[in-house]
């Protein structure tokens, strides 16, 4: 039987660009990979297009994927696509859940004052939730883009788009959404995960990582020198060996 196919799931302010390099290891391992753009996200999708989009939204159309394949895929998410991947794997049996760097599930608090401040630091736009709100170059550059030199991040940001400031109020002040939109129940995901996340990253940092793997009771690893852009930072490489090794023990467990 072939490899499972694998679903990558990009984060917030971007589409299944991110991917274009990191998939290829997988591929090469005979993996069939699909990097689809989130609602709202594609090269040719008004800006306005993702205000009001849920996080709901966006798991709903990652489950809907994950049920149209031939077999359970994996299942694999940056950042807040990271999360995704997770309420997706609650609806939809996979493979198994590879979340990089991942947005902590509804519940888990932040873990350092830089989390903190990210979880008011949008109100400054007002009623942000229902906003599209616009990428920004200092921002990205300092806690996204960091690891990357000067031309790559430009490039990378050039292709950024708006994100959804209702999805962005469900992520970082999940304890006001009295619908818990974000929730995850590890109970309803039948298959084994893994959370990696880079020591350098002051988004979504090793110990509120950690934290949430505990909570779901996934596996977690730490990338030594590495930030928040896994999947295409240097050192990216590495992250993907990674994968696919544990992938590889957790196929062989399941047989």
């Amino acid at each position: 039987m072939p490899p499972a196919p694998i679903v990558m799931i990009h984060g917030a302010f971007c589409g299944g660009w991110v991917f274009e390099d990191f998939a290829e290891p997988f591929r090469a391992a005979g993996h069939e990979v699909l990097t689809p753009d989130l609602p709202g996200h594609g090269p040719d999708a008004p800006p306005d297009s993702v205000a009001g989009r849920s996080m709901g939204d966006y798991a709903a159309a990652i489950a809907r994927l994950i049920r149209a394949q031939p077999r359970p895929p994996l299942v694999m998410g940056h950042s807040m696509g990271g999360l995704v991947a997770l309420m997706a794997a609650s609806r939809s049996p996979t493979a198994g859940v590879v979340a990089l760097a991942p947005s902590s599930p509804w519940g888990v608090p932040p873990s350092t004052p830089e989390e903190a401040l990210s979880a008011v630091a949008l109100y400054a736009l007002g009623p942000f939730w229902v906003q599209a709100i616009e990428p920004h170059y200092a921002a990205s550059r300092r806690y996204n883009l960091d690891r990357m030199s000067s031309a790559d991040s430009h490039a990378t940001f050039a292709r950024m788009r708006p994100e959804s400031g209702r999805a962005l109020f469900e992520v970082l002040n999940w304890w006001l959404d009295p619908c818990m939109t974000t929730m995850v129940h590890p109970s309803r995901i039948g298959a084994p995960m893994l959370a990696i996340a880079g020591d350098r990253d002051v988004i979504n940092p090793p110990s509120t990582v950690a934290d949430a793997a505990r909570r779901l009771g996934a596996e977690m690893r730490t990338m030594p020198g590495m930030s928040h852009w896994l999947p295409a930072e240097p050192g990216w490489r590495n992250v993907a060996d990674l994968c696919l090794a544990w992938m590889a023990g957790a196929a062989r467990q399941a047989a």
